[in-house]
């Protein structure tokens, strides 16, 4: 699963290489907080974001993280690794939309229950999408083309998990919204 995840993304910053003689491309680390419709709290996640400039008001972004959250007190454990191509739409050069896909790979723990005495696992790979806005600031080098940048966004993610496997919780919601910051730097 992490693997196949892998695999996507380094073929996204393969074909990067390609783009990079017309545009601006950036690589870093991001961080996220995000809270999950009906998961029992809000949660950090961890990961990376390649994004580029094509051309005036047009970028694309790819990115891969790490998130685990809770549901139903603590009886089910969702721990994905979504994968997600995002295109920018810039208005103006530091304030921009956001509109994508996300292949989310993801892992079902089940605690044991008076229903299953020994509790369970399963996987599933889902994809979801998500739309939001954001800014994005030089924090070096020239305006026109800096060298690091600082980027904030807020997005809403429509994602469907399936709870089969835990009695009462079919009804769960997982869409969820977060707040990314990355800090990324000139390639």
């Amino acid at each position: 699963m992490f693997n196949k995840a892998l695999i996507i993304l380094f073929i996204f910053f393969g074909a990067s290489v390609l783009i990079k003689a017309q545009s601006s491309s950036y690589l870093g680390p991001q961080v996220g907080w995000y809270k999950s419709s009906d998961a029992d709290n809000s949660k950090f996640m961890i990961g990376g974001a390649f994004r580029t400039k094509l051309s005036t008001g047009f970028g694309l972004e790819a990115s891969i993280n790490y998130r685990q959250e809770q549901y139903n007190n603590g009886d089910v454990t969702v721990t994905s690794w979504p994968v997600m191509v995002t295109a920018l739409l810039y208005p103006i050069d530091f304030l921009y939309g956001a509109i994508g896909v996300g292949w989310y790979n993801t892992a079902f723990d089940y605690k044991p229950t008076i229903f299953d005495l020994n509790g369970s696992s399963d996987t599933e790979q889902k994809f979801g999408w998500h739309f939001g806005a954001g800014v994005q600031f030089p924090l070096s080098g020239s305006t026109d083309n800096p060298n690091t940048i600082l980027t904030a966004d807020l997005r809403y993610v429509f994602l469907n998990y399936d709870f089969q496997q835990m009695p009462g919780a079919s009804n769960l919601k997982s869409d969820f919204v977060v707040l990314n910051i990355g800090l990324l730097f000139h390639l």
